[in-house]
């Protein structure tokens, strides 16, 4: 699942989180497996499933 943020802030809300958990639930239901979602935003994008890395 991919999907933009128009602000261009590329973190996850906690509607971002609690929506992939449900689609995830349901793939799992249908047989289709929710890989991740990705948030773009205006200086790059935010994977879910593999969280921010700290690079400082």
């Amino acid at each position: 699942m991919v999907h933009n943020h128009p602000s261009g802030d590329s973190t996850p809300s906690e509607e971002d989180k609690m929506v992939t958990k449900r689609l995830a639930a349901v793939g799992e239901i249908i047989g289709i497996p929710l890989l991740d979602h990705i948030i773009i935003g205006k200086y790059g994008s935010r994977s879910i499933k593999q969280p921010k890395k700290n690079t400082g």
